[in-house]
């Protein structure tokens, strides 16, 4: 089989070949941009899940207006008709036919 040093040796010039471009790659400009947009990213992604999660509030307010919204909307026949009766009795005190007296009479 192979010799154990000479084993050593090309697992040590792997892991320093490994170690040299991980380091290349962490210097790098496009690195850093990209690291840039990540955390940029998240943060955004933060953000929207926030205000998503507001929206749950905001649709349950809608529909409680949108109840009331109806309920107002609804015609109201009993409201109606007892002020229509009491301007008839309201406006009846003077009439002219109780005015008149003919001489006949």
């Amino acid at each position: 089989m192979a010799d154990p040093e000479k084993q050593k040796d090309i697992l040590t010039r792997l892991s320093d070949a490994g170690e040299e471009a991980l380091s290349r790659v962490a210097s790098s400009q496009a690195t850093t941009k990209l690291m840039d947009s990540v955390g940029s990213m998240r943060e955004r992604l933060e953000d929207m899940q926030r205000k998503v999660r507001g929206l749950d509030a905001l649709e349950q307010r809608v529909a409680s207006l949108e109840k009331r919204v109806d309920e107002l909307s609804k015609p109201k026949r009993t409201t109606t008709r007892s002020r229509a009766s009491t301007a008839r009795k309201t406006t009846g005190t003077s009439s002219p036919r109780t005015s008149r007296q003919t001489p006949e009479s």
